[in-house]
């Protein structure tokens, strides 16, 4: 019987000790608090796009603005305001070198900003478009003056030998025209009127007329061979 009861009271657990009881307590706690941080993360998060929601929506509905600058802000921020932007149909980007400096621009897309202004932003400059169309036309003034620069230094290029003194042994010296012969018909060979050229025998004719040469010939050869054989 004692064996008995000892085994059941060896295969109990054993009650925690003060320090296992003060571990599970902190490991409670920490638990409640990440739970009440990530609570309080997506009700952050919510509340701002809320906000976001709102001003994009007072960005669109106001005909005077056509773009509409955010101050720095962490990266969530960033991607709840693209992704606000993105819904309601506006250009965003995202400028500055510094995680921390780095800010959004809207836009909307009958503002839509050129690649110039773009460059000028990520510089971190102000965009200003009549400096922009002033450099625009110093560009192409430059380019022009380049240009006729190229023009005036290029000479016309002549060849360095005349076509006809280097093949003048295959075409000779003489123009063509003045090389060129007149035919004409040599009169030693006569001419024959074309009604003497036409045949005016029937085919029937013809052909009887080719049939009694033949048996005349084949007279001529037999009787020739008769007198022979005598």
């Amino acid at each position: 019987m004692a064996d008995l009861l000892g085994s059941i009271l060896s295969s109990m657990e054993k009650p925690p000790s003060i320090h296992d009881q003060e571990s599970r307590r902190k490991a409670k706690e920490q638990a409640a608090r990440l739970k009440k941080l990530e609570e309080d993360e997506r009700r952050k998060k919510t509340e701002f796009r809320k906000k976001m929601e709102k001003e994009v929506s007072d960005f669109i509905q106001d005909s005077k603005l056509q773009k509409k600058k955010y101050q720095p802000m962490g990266k969530i921020e960033r991607t709840i305001v693209h992704d606000v932007a993105e819904v309601a149909g506006l250009a965003s980007f995202s400028f500055g070198e510094d995680d921390e400096c780095r800010y959004v621009m809207l836009f909307k897309k009958e503002f839509a900003p050129s690649d110039e202004e773009l460059e000028a932003y990520r510089k971190g400059e102000d965009w200003d478009p009549q400096k922009a169309e002033e450099r625009r036309r110093l560009k192409e003034k430059a380019a022009l003056e380049m240009e006729a620069a190229c023009h005036s230094q290029k000479r016309p290029v002549s060849p360095n030998s005349n076509y006809r003194d280097k093949y003048s042994h295959l075409i000779g010296t003489s123009a063509a025209k003045d090389a060129a012969h007149t035919l004409e018909a040599n009169r030693a060979y006569g001419c024959v009127p074309v009604a003497n050229k036409r045949d005016t025998r029937s085919i029937e004719e013809a052909m009887n007329e080719i049939r009694a040469k033949k048996r005349q010939k084949k007279g001529e050869e037999e009787a020739a061979g008769s007198s022979v054989s005598m």
